[in-house]
């Protein structure tokens, strides 16, 4: 048996449960990067450290918000997609610092991936993801040590053409 691909509707469902499903698959696939990502920066930071238990407690954060998120995927009779065995890290961590920077972009991703759910109809899922983008930009910011004008929106975005 596969899993349903992140677009596949819910039994009998309209287009608009079908971009709901869609907008939650996404930031589960986010939340999921997130935890991976999390234990490659938890490793590379030092033993003990603040910093380690900071990335310890986001760790844990989104592994929460996977399990929200595959409870709401759940509950709208709608299998959540499993994570991936693996992540393609953006860049190589060695250090401290690329540890730091990957914490900040797997914030990043999981801002713009609720920003799906920040465009629906249902208000319930607007506030929640609103709250996440919020939550993730904090934690971004924190590990970043500046915020972002407008998070969640990749930076191609905000370029004229």
């Amino acid at each position: 048996m596969t899993a349903p691909s992140a677009t596949a509707s819910p039994p009998g469902g309209s287009a608009a449960a079908s971009q709901v499903i869609a907008a939650l698959q996404h930031a589960l696939a986010a939340e999921q990067a997130a935890s991976y990502g999390y234990g490659v920066v938890g490793a590379h930071l030092p033993q003990g450290s603040a910093l380690q238990a900071t990335a310890a407690t986001d760790w844990i954060t989104h592994m929460r918000l996977r399990d929200r998120l595959s409870a709401l995927i759940s509950a709208r009779g709608t299998q959540p997609v499993p994570a991936a065995v693996a992540y393609q890290l953006p860049a190589p961590v060695q250090s401290s610092g690329e540890a730091q920077t990957l914490a900040a972009l797997l914030e990043d991703g999981v801002a713009q991936a609720y920003l799906g759910l920040v465009a629906l109809p249902e208000k319930g899922l607007r506030s929640f993801g609103a709250q996440q983008v919020r939550a993730a930009a904090l934690r971004a910011e924190a590990w970043r040590g500046s915020t972002q004008a407008f998070p969640g929106l990749p930076d191609s975005s905000l370029r004229r053409s």
